[in-house]
C-alpha cells in the first residue's frame, strides 16, 4: 500500500519535475555572501515564499525547502545553533502554505545538506553526533509539514548513513543525493556503483536516490548511467547544474541556457531518472523549458556517452570513476553554443 506522495505521484505520472537552485535565486534576491540563507526563513519569509512559488509556477512537482545548511554544525557558524528546529520548522511551514495553495498536488521536500564536518576516523565528527544533528533537523522539518525529507550534496558514505539513521528516528520518508565531482567520484571517493551498493544495505531506504550538483550536466548524466548499470532498484534522481560557473562582474553566472537544460532533462529521463530537476544556476526560466520538453517529447532510448557530449557538452574527465566502459570525450574546450 503506497503511503508517501512521491511513490504515489510516480505511479500516476512516471516522472516528476523537481525544482532548481536555492542559493542562486536567493543571491539574486539580495542574499549576501557569507550570510546564512536559513535565517531568511524568519527575517524575509516573503522572499522564501517567492523562491518556492517560482518553482511551482514554472511547473515543478516538488520543491526543496530553504534549509540546506539548517543543521547544528552549519548554523553554529552564525551563532544560530539553538535555532535548528525553529528555522527548519519555518522553512517547511512556508513551503506547506505554498504547496497547499498551488491548485494542484505539489510535494514539499525538506532539504538537508552536509554537516560541513569530516566524520571519524578521518575527521572528528562521531557517528552518534552526526545522527543527532540530522535527527534534530528532521524533526523541525517534520513539525513544519514537509512531505518528505531530501538529503543532498553529500560526499561521504559515513555521513549518508548517519543521515539515514537520523531520519529513521524521525519516522519520515526521504530521498538522498550525493555530489560526484572528482573524475566521476564524490569528494570522498565514492563511485556510482558504490552508492548503489550502499543503498542496498540501508535499513530505512530512501524512496529515490541519485546525484546533484557536481561539475556539470554531462558528468551527472554519465553518473546516472552508472547507477542504472549497477542495477539500482529505487527510482533515480538527477539534479544537474545549469552549465559551468563563471565569475563575471563580481557575480557567479552559470552558462547553461534554458534550451540546453531542456535537452538535459529529456536525456536524464531517457537515461533512467524519474525525478529530474536542476541545481546551481537553475532558474524558473530553465524549469519552464524543462517542463515543456518533458511534457511534449516521448521517452526514448538511453543516450550514449557520445550523444551526451555532443548535445550537452564534453565531460570533465575521461573516466566515470568506476573503471568500466569506454573513455568518454573529456572537457577540453567550451562548445561555441554554450558561451
Amino acid at each position: 500500500m503506497m503511503t508517501d506522495p512521491i511513490t504515489e505521484m510516480l505511479a500516476k505520472k512516471g516522472w516528476l519535475l523537481a525544482d532548481g537552485a536555492t542559493g542562486t535565486n536567493l543571491f539574486n534576491m539580495g542574499l549576501e555572501a557569507g550570510e546564512a540563507p536559513e535565517l531568511w526563513n524568519d527575517t524575509h519569509p516573503e522572499k522564501i515564499t517567492a523562491l518556492y512559488q517560482g518553482a511551482v509556477g514554472a511547473g515543478s512537482d516538488l520543491f526543496l525547502t530553504n534549509s540546506f545548511g539548517g543543521n547544528y554544525s552549519r548554523l553554529k557558524l552564525h551563532n544560530a545553533q539553538s535555532r535548528v528546529r525553529e528555522l527548519n520548522r519555518i522553512a517547511a511551514e512556508i513551503g506547506r502554505e505554498v504547496a497547499d495553495t498551488a491548485g494542484r498536488k505539489v510535494i514539499v521536500a525538506g532539504s538537508m545538506g552536509p554537516t560541513g564536518e569530516i566524520m571519524q576516523p578521518v575527521g572528528t565528527l562521531s557517528h552518534e553526533n552526526a545522527v543527532e544533528m540530522f535527527h534534530e533537523q528532521a524533526e523541525g522539518l517534520k513539525e513544519g509539514g514537509a512531505d518528505v525529507l531530501w538529503v543532498e550534496t553529500l560526499s561521504a558514505r559515513e555521513e549518508y548513513l548517519a543521515a539515514a539513521e537520523g531520519i529513521a528516528l524521525a519516522g519520515m520518508p526521504w530521498c538522498g543525493t550525493m555530489s560526484f565531482d572528482t573524475a566521476g567520484r564524490t569528494m570522498m571517493g565514492l563511485t556510482s556503483s558504490d552508492m548503489v551498493a550502499m543503498i542496498d544495505k540501508i535499513a530505512h531506504k530512501p524512496l529515490a536516490f541519485g546525484a546533484n550538483c557536481g561539475v556539470g550536466a554531462s558528468d551527472l548524466l554519465r553518473t546516472l548511467l552508472g547507477f542504472v548499470a549497477a542495477g539500482a532498484a529505487q527510482p533515480l534522481i538527477a539534479k544537474g547544474n545549469a552549465g559551468i560557473p563563471k565569475f563575471e562582474h563580481g557575480h557567479i553566472h552559470y552558462d547553461g541556457t534554458p534550451e540546453l537544460m531542456a535537452e538535459y532533462a529529456v536525456m536524464a529521463r531517457d537515461a533512467g531518472a524519474q525525478i529530474i530537476g536542476g541545481c546551481c544556476g537553475t532558474m524558473p526560466e530553465h524549469l519552464e523549458k524543462m517542463r515543456a520538453a518533458l511534457d511534449s517529447r516521448p521517452k526514448g532510448a538511453a543516450p550514449s556517452l557520445e550523444a551526451i557530449a555532443a548535445t550537452i557538452g564534453p565531460f570533465s574527465s575521461d573516466s566515470d570513476g568506476t573503471g568500466n566502459g569506454p573513455a568518454a570525450p573529456a572537457r577540453r574546450e567550451r562548445r561555441r553554443g554554450r558561451r
